[in-house]
């Protein structure tokens, strides 16, 4: 039998508290599972540092693919299957990019990704066009099709369809995120429901459209997917975190320029602080690995690496206020010229953070090229744009929300006792 078309003697589940079951009966699927690079997806965690602030987001990348590959496998073999606007051909295709589309996110993804200047989707593509496990069994199908997976990966696939289904405003990615996140950080503003969604999607040539009936469904979608970013993935103690992290990787990498001698070579990490990242060295690095070094650089000689990584490890994070940077720049250089009187790098112990530096991904049709609005199909066969229909929608439609926060260590300021009129003067403007 063709190697795209074998089936396993028995289907194979995994079970999952969000789809109950994950379902996997083809070859091609279980294979790419086994993979070396697909189950380093379990050392990495689906929301970075969001553990340190809701205790249960345990949860990794692992799972999350998973979840993706069983809401297409829905998708297609019980709704789209037997529409004529579906191309059948397409189905393994869809699947393997559903799976795979996080391969390449690094330890702690987005924060890891700011400090060595490093895209994940550009990883994915290398992993999945590289010398590996997974593009072995990716060839197995056919010579081309590594090329076809990465290349719906990166939205310049044919089929603009098979592109939506991972990558568009209602797609499989946030689906399962938006449930997956909710369910392991214990909050209820991810939840909708999709079974309805995905009863009333259709096929069109260039995207997925929803039936006019499901409107109410999705304006649900909408809105947990607004409230689950200002409420979990933009959390102003996450970003403490974030800011700690970023800043411990920013300080080993500045020490590794300046020939520091480290108690114990980072050598997981050479190649990243020289720039010279090959694919194997990334695939070495997962969040066990950076927490072990986390641990070292504890004893460090270097008061600044050895400070932020025991906050880090045992969450002794950073304070916050509220801050406006396009009002408060002088206020800003205040601070930073005290703390610097007082001994605090600001570099590394002033930071502004801001939201809109993260991934920001509630509805904006039109805005972004990859933010194709959501149709509806109407019962006269026209496509409506879901805002025209929708009050709901349409009232957050290209509303652009940010938010900024000035982190700074409450305790270091707190403690200094031979410096108290630079810790009043910094207290004043803080509390401004």
């Amino acid at each position: 039998m063709e190697y795209a078309a074998e089936k396993l003697n028995e289907e194979k589940v995994f079970k999952d508290p969000v789809h109950r079951y994950v379902h996997v009966r083809d070859k091609v699927i279980w294979d790419l599972i086994g993979t070396k690079e697909f189950q380093r997806l379990r050392r990495i965690k689906q929301l970075g540092t969001t553990f340190l602030t809701f205790h249960g987001a345990e949860h990794s990348r692992f799972n999350h693919s998973l979840g993706v590959y069983e809401i297409i496998r829905r998708i297609i073999d019980n709704v789209f299957e037997g529409r004529p606007e579906w191309d059948q051909s397409e189905r393994l295709l869809s699947l393997c990019a559903a799976l795979l589309h996080d391969l390449g996110h690094g330890p702690f993804s987005h924060s890891f990704e700011k400090v060595f200047d490093f895209d994940h989707e550009e990883f994915t593509q290398a992993i999945i066009l590289g010398r590996t496990e997974v593009n072995q069994v990716l060839t197995k199908v056919s010579p081309d099709f590594p090329t076809k997976v990465a290349e719906v990966i990166a939205k310049t696939y044919s089929s603009k369809l098979v592109v939506s289904l991972i990558s568009s405003q209602i797609d499989a990615d946030r689906m399962d995120y938006l449930q997956r996140d909710a369910y392991f950080t214990g909050v209820s503003y991810g939840h909708f429901d999709m079974e309805r969604i995905l009863r009333v999607m259709r096929p069109r040539e260039d995207q997925v459209v929803i039936k006019h009936s499901g409107m109410h469904a999705v304006e649900d979608y909408i809105m947990s997917r607004y409230q689950m970013y200002w409420q979990v993935y933009f959390h102003p103690v996450t970003r403490s975190a974030e800011v700690i992290l970023t800043k411990i990787l920013h300080r080993a990498k500045y020490l590794y320029e300046n020939k520091y001698a480290f108690q114990f070579d980072p050598v997981h990490f050479s190649s990243f602080f020289e720039n010279k990242v090959k694919l194997e060295d990334y695939l070495k690095l997962d969040e066990a690995v950076i927490l072990y070094y986390f641990q070292l650089w504890e004893d460090e000689e270097d008061p600044i690496l050895r400070d932020l990584s025991r906050r880090f490890l045992n969450r002794n994070l950073f304070k916050y206020v509220e801050f406006d940077p396009a009002k408060e720049y002088r206020k800003l250089a205040e601070l930073s010229a005290l703390f610097k009187k007082a001994g605090l790098d600001p570099d590394y112990y002033l930071v502004v953070d801001s939201s809109s530096d993260l991934p920001y991904d509630f509805y904006r049709p039109g805005e972004e090229e990859e933010r194709l609005p959501i149709h509806l199909l109407m019962k006269n066969g026209e496509l409506r744009e879901l805002s025209r229909e929708s009050d709901i929608v349409d009232a957050i439609s290209g509303k652009r929300r940010t938010d900024h926060k000035l982190y700074y260590p409450a305790d270091f300021i707190e403690d200094l006792s031979s410096k108290k009129n630079v810790k009043k003067q910094i207290r004043e403007l803080l509390e401004q």
